[in-house]
């Protein structure tokens, strides 16, 4: 990547914050409120990625056959609106990073398959002096790996692809910046490991947020 990357649209979940555990508890909420097995957090780790109905479609016996599952992804999504927040935290470096990507005058953007009020509230809790474009989950924006919430942050961000990057922890993240037409940061540090981004696609790497600072990542 010999381009210099002036903007940066960034995934939430596994990519800013470490919301795993908030995520396998509201997860569980709802599974013991329906009287259904619950989930591990690793099986939680593994169902995240494409939103919050596809992670209960995954966690609930059945899915989306089941007749309970309406009523139990309401009840998720009542409780995590509630309880986002109780233990999800930025991964170490990535305040210190935006905050360093800001002074340098660089445009920064949330996407996210997380339904829009909650994208919204943990983009105001978490970054509110660093990200000011969040955009979730809406019934006429199609979800990632569908280009229309990144196209969406480049609109109101008023950039187009040229100096634009993609940073994301999954192979979902991966398909959103090809359909974008715009280069993927990959990070380790989120809910996918190294093979498995490799298998899934990924040509950069990268290992730290710190490293969002420099201009050539490490390719896969």
């Amino acid at each position: 990547m010999d381009n210099v990357i002036e903007n940066y649209i960034f995934d939430l979940d596994g990519t800013l914050l470490n919301t795993l555990d908030d995520l396998a508890a509201s997860t569980n909420y709802a599974l013991r409120s329906a009287g259904m097995p619950e989930r591990t957090t690793d099986e939680v780790r593994r169902f995240v990625g494409n939103g919050v109905k596809k992670l209960m479609e995954r966690a609930i016996p059945g899915g989306l056959d089941n007749p309970l599952f309406d009523s139990t992804y309401a009840t998720f999504r009542k409780h995590y609106l509630e309880h986002g927040l109780d233990t999800t935290r930025p991964y170490d470096g990535i305040p210190e990073v935006l905050r360093e990507l800001n002074r340098r005058g660089k445009r920064l953007a949330i996407v996210s398959n997380k339904f829009y009020a909650a994208t919204q509230e943990l983009a105001r809790h978490f970054f509110p002096d660093t990200i000011k474009v969040a955009i979730g989950e809406r019934d006429n924006i199609r979800k990632k790996p569908a280009p229309d919430t990144v196209l969406e942050a480049m609109r109101q961000l008023g950039i187009g692809r040229e100096g634009t990057v993609y940073v994301g922890d999954s192979d979902v993240d991966i398909d959103t910046a090809r359909n974008c037409g715009v280069p993927c940061l990959s990070v380790l540090w989120g809910f996918r490991d190294r093979q498995f981004l490799i298998d899934h696609g990924a040509t950069t790497l990268i290992e730290r947020p710190e490293q969002l600072l420099e201009t050539s990542p490490q390719e896969a």
